[in-house]
């Protein structure tokens, strides 16, 4: 199947009040995860590369490549997406390869600033028909600081998703990045007046964080694209830790990456279900 358009996804899955699972790819195995869980729920998918995993391998095109190619041979709608990119030239290269949307995150400038350098990015990406996301009210953690205390004004996001044109708006409601534990406390009012207020969908970054029941709550009060990824590293980590401790003797890395692989497909699939259940 070629890939779908993430404002496809997105945007169908905002008309009808489901949620949309986002999930991130560091290496290769990651990628045929998250096809092999989203062919398995029967749902869409939204794989994301970020600018720090573009960090760990030099570069964007292998692993973006890479999982474009994986995304172009499954069975179910799959997105490429480029997650938290703060440099415009490394958004410029991911149109380039084929990326059906990116993040552009301008959160740590100032308000005027943040404005000027997203509506500039989003002008160039939909003269090449790239879904643009942003960030408004920074979401704590992307260095491993759990700081969940940010708060994004509903008046503000309206006002800037105006100004930007941005296609989707990634707010700050209580949740943090690179979180361990399922403990998050989402503030669900303030979700709904940025429902409210903001015309685009909502996404919930550091998803992590959230328990289940939290995850249906916030679909059910108005965010439409939900990002997951230490959670599922959690999962690869432990299958792989699980195979090490009963294997000592292996060294083909085939045979350990492999049960990684598979634990987060099944969790894949069951936390789409979770998400298209709201």
């Amino acid at each position: 199947m070629a890939l779908t358009p993430t404002g496809q996804i997105v945007d169908a899955a905002a008309a009808a009040g489901r949620g949309v699972g986002a999930f991130n790819v560091i290496q290769l195995e990651h990628a045929e995860a998250l096809v092999a869980g989203a062919e398995r729920a029967g749902a869409p998918v939204v794989l994301q590369i970020s600018e720090n995993a573009v960090r760990y391998h030099g570069g964007l095109a292998p692993i973006g490549l890479a999982t474009l190619a994986v995304a172009r041979e499954s069975s179910a709608q799959v997105a490429v997406h480029l997650d938290h990119a703060e440099s415009p030239e490394l958004v410029g290269e991911a149109v380039r390869l084929g990326f059906t949307s990116v993040m552009f995150d301008a959160s740590k400038l100032d308000y005027a600033e943040n404005v000027r350098a997203t509506r500039e990015v989003v002008l160039r990406c939909h003269d090449a028909g790239v879904h643009v996301e942003a960030e408004l009210g920074e979401v704590g953690g992307k260095d491993g600081v759990h700081a969940p205390g940010a708060r994004t004004d509903p008046d503000q996001a309206q006002e800037f998703v105006a100004a930007t044109g941005v296609d989707a708006l990634a707010v700050a409601v209580g949740s943090s990045h690179a979180m361990l534990t399922r403990d998050a406390a989402l503030d669900f009012e303030l979700i709904g007046r940025l429902r409210a207020r903001v015309s685009v969908p909502l996404v919930l970054h550091g998803s992590s964080g959230v328990p289940d029941e939290d995850l249906t709550k916030a679909v059910d009060a108005g965010m439409t694209k939900i990002n997951i990824a230490t959670h599922l590293n959690k999962a690869f980590t432990a299958a792989v830790r699980a195979y090490l401790s009963e294997n000592p003797s292996v060294v083909d890395t085939r045979k350990y990456l492999a049960p990684g692989r598979d634990a987060v497909a099944t969790e894949v699939a069951r936390l789409l279900g979770v998400l298209r259940a709201c």
